[in-house]
């Protein structure tokens, strides 16, 4: 366990050293984190604020307050569906309760089979097609039930 926690920590070093002195670094070694890991580790936080002289407390806030950051490891695949207005106004919501149901899992959650997690997102850009929806950084407009249960259906069998 010791050798995969320092080979964690080195990978966060390597990540934190590489982006640290650009302009507004938080975000860009936030990223770098998260790319690297599927999400931003606990063990991520102290090294970073140390690294860009700020507090835990203002790396955390950071970490809790965007919505694109997981403090968990995700699923194989992301399901993103967006939240906002036009959306909610064109059956998101219905949408959202119905993705749920079908995966057996709230927001931010991951499936048992470690298949899916699923999150919500506000406003992808596609209002003039909305509901959209967003599965592996792919953009889906005009997202329903049927294309949902084609995408469960295709990535479970």
């Amino acid at each position: 366990m010791q050798a995969a926690g320092t080979e964690v920590m080195q990978r966060i070093t390597d990540v934190v050293d590489a982006l640290k002195e650009k302009d507004g670094a938080l975000l860009p070694i936030l990223h770098g984190i998260q790319d690297e890991f599927g999400y931003v580790p606990d063990e991520s936080v102290p090294v970073i604020a140390d690294a860009l002289n700020l507090s835990r407390a203002d790396v955390h806030g950071v970490v809790t307050f965007y919505h694109d950051y997981r403090k968990h490891p995700a699923g194989r695949h992301v399901l993103k569906i967006c939240r906002a207005e036009a959306c909610q106004a064109l059956g998101g919501q219905a949408l959202a309760e119905r993705a749920m149901a079908l995966l057996g899992i709230g927001f931010h959650e991951t499936t048992t089979d470690n298949a899916f997690t699923l999150e919500p997102t506000f406003c992808l850009g596609l209002c003039a097609c909305a509901p959209a929806a967003m599965l592996d950084n792919q953009l889906i407009a005009r997202f329903d039930e049927t294309k949902l249960a084609e995408i469960v259906k295709e990535i479970r069998s």
